[in-house]
């Protein structure tokens, strides 16, 4: 297609696109096939920009660009695509982010781990967070820099060669055959990433995950803003007056949802704080207790994010080891903790314990005071001395509501740092973003989090600081009323197949505060053999998802959120959100997310339906 019709093209389908593409954060399952990424929604938009096809309903009924706006979305696709046709490259070729430094810290990382020589070449100046010092001792990346006038100076080099430039606009690269990959910085959108030769594609799925793990893809509304500086369009004037007023607002949201009493972060998404949890964790281990292992202690059936995420962490490091924290079904979380720290300590190393409290997606919350008294339990090493004391990194996700961390809170003894996703209860899925805060006795911790959530360039933007400052004070009425309607529905379906196993609090832990809207549902089952009786579960559980999604099209969907403002959401763990834990530990069962504003009588009616057909 020619660079004229195809800029023409792009200003239709930005006159006529879906309001949801800058709208959703979480996109249809059944529409959706995850190792076709990107692939099937532009093949499918290939295919209307061939036939200049840009109507509304044309558009909206293009596959599922990605399930979750954090890992990319109609928008970020399209600009991939228009970026990848000015250079005359495929479009998994062309990669955007928010961030300014993930994108150079992705090629490192695959450097790293294939042992192979960088050097980034750069004209003005490098992003300001890139502190190379840092990420030299504590991520482990090896480069060299040189400052450059412009691509052509740049020669041959016996390694990979990433060339960093400040960009004022869309525009197509000056093709250099000694550049590996082009790294354009946009000062109001993020950055783009552009694989040069096909000696450099096996790079591309790696550049992905870095993406999809730490940090997030250039957000709907900055790739919007992008593609209108394209096509030569007038962006919006966006209002920046309240920006301090927004982040006073959500800093003291957090406060008082958390019961802490020290300043938060806030994050691009939680992903992305907790990877500055992580690495601003490790670089207080480094220089505070050189030498000692590191050990990474984390649920094997946790959400899949977090487990792949701390297992990358390890990966770049030989002083840190991934320890397997069982923590449901027939493992209590105290008792997996208190062995995991015993072993620890006769080790004299450094513990880290990622936990989710509830549990996801069984939603089981472990005694809070055995859980401090584990915690806060003085060991020893095998020498006599005494041992570090554990960090507990807190999930918080399910129940932001509930009190940890304040003085006089349950884990107050223990160095206990929360965080949370705001895609989810805060920004009732209006945004990516994600937060974290620690107690006091974890505070001086938090310098560290923050330097690394600097230097990756994941701090939440003004945008996603507005909707919070707007979303955040009825969270609390949100996750009540949502807890009603869940509760409701939970109840109902005990007595309608009391042969369902339901993963839910009980009234007890409701008085405490977890009051979550999530449940799961496991399904009765039949069959001569084990194998059988999954086979039959698991279409089971499409059955029920697939007669939802039909009856009650307009609330009830195949996604992987929850915490939203309306309808329901169902997933099934096992092929969503556990994505990358091992089979073994996937749970094959139903995660329901009931919001605040639905329909729980059509939804009962609906049940009683299934289960009249089972």
């Amino acid at each position: 297609m020619e660079a004229d019709k195809m800029l023409d093209y792009i200003k239709d389908v930005l006159e006529n696109m879906p309001a949801d593409w800058l709208r959703l954060t979480t996109h249809r399952l059944d529409i959706y096939n995850e190792e076709l990424a990107k692939v099937q929604f532009l093949d499918q938009f290939e295919i209307l920009a061939n036939q200049n096809k840009s109507s509304s309903s044309a558009l909206s009924e293009l596959p599922t660009a990605y399930d979750y706006i954090r890992l990319g979305h109609p928008l970020s696709c399209v600009l991939e695509w228009a970026m990848a046709k000015l250079n005359n490259l495929a479009p998994d070729q062309v990669i955007s982010f928010l961030s300014k430094t993930t994108p150079i810290l992705s090629v490192l990382r695959k450097n790293l781990l294939n042992h192979k020589n960088t050097l980034i070449a750069y004209t003005n100046e490098l992003p300001s967070s890139f502190d190379t010092e840092v990420l030299k001792t504590v991520y482990g990346y090896t480069f060299e820099l040189k400052k450059v006038e412009k691509a052509s100076d740049v020669t041959e080099f016996d390694g990979s060669v990433i060339f960093v430039s400040h960009q004022d606009e869309i525009s197509p690269i000056n093709q250099n055959s000694n550049i590996d990959f082009y790294i354009h910085l946009y000062a109001d959108f993020g950055s783009v990433l552009l694989v040069n030769g096909e000696q450099n594609k096996e790079y591309i799925s790696d550049i992905q995950h870095v993406r999809r793990r730490e940090t997030v893809a250039m957000t709907p509304n900055n790739c919007l803003a992008a593609l209108k500086s394209l096509v030569n369009q007038p962006t919006s004037d966006t209002q920046k007056n309240n920006v301090a007023e927004n982040k006073t607002t959500v800093l003291d949201a957090i406060k008082e949802v958390s019961g802490a009493n020290t300043t938060p972060l806030v994050a691009s998404s939680g992903l992305s704080v907790q990877y500055a949890i992580l690495m601003g964790l490790v670089h207080n281990a480094i220089e505070n207790h050189k030498g000692k292992a590191i050990k990474i202690v984390v649920p094997p059936n946790c959400y899949g994010g977090t487990n792949d995420q701390a297992r990358r962490v390890a990966a770049c490091n030989d002083a840190i080891e991934i320890v397997d924290l069982p923590v449901d079904g027939d493992n209590d979380m105290v008792q997996s903790i208190g062995i995991v720290l015993d072993k620890l300590a006769k080790e004299d190393a450094i513990p880290y314990i990622i936990a989710e409290i509830p549990t996801n997606p069984r939603v089981e919350v472990p005694e809070l005071q055995k859980l401090r008294d584990v915690l806060s339990a003085k060991r020893k090493t095998a020498s006599g001395s005494e041992a570090i004391d554990p960090v507990f990194i807190l999930d918080q996700t399910f129940c932001p509501n509930v009190h940890f961390l304040g003085e006089s809170d349950i884990l107050s003894s223990v160095r206990t740092i929360s965080f949370a996703s705001g895609s989810k209860f805060p920004s009732g899925g209006k945004c990516t973003a994600g937060y974290c805060v620690a107690n006091k006795k974890a505070e001086a911790l938090m310098d560290k989090i923050a330097l690394h959530l600097q230097l990756c360039d994941n701090e939440a933007t003004d945008l996603q600081m507005e909707i919070l400052a707007k979303q955040m004070p009825s969270m609390k009425q949100r996750i009540h009323d949502a807890y009603l309607n869940t509760l409701e529905f939970v109840n109902f379906i005990k007595e309608a197949l009391p042969a369902a196993k339901i993963n839910f609090v009980s009234e007890e832990l409701a008085k405490e505060g977890f009051t979550p809207s999530v449940f799961s549902l496991d399904l009765p089952t039949k069959g001569n053999t084990a194998e059988e009786r999954e086979t039959y579960k698991r279409e089971l559980n499409h059955k029920l998802i697939n007669l939802m999604i039909t009856e009650i099209p307009n609330e009830s969907k195949y996604c992987v959120s929850y915490g939203q403002l309306n309808g329901c959401y169902w997933t099934i763990p096992a092929t969503s959100t556990q994505g990358t834990t091992k089979e073994d530990d996937k749970d094959y069962i139903a995660r329901v997310s009931l919001s605040p504003n639905m329909d729980v009588e059509l939804h009962k009616k609906v049940f009683l339906k299934f289960v009249q057909l089972m």
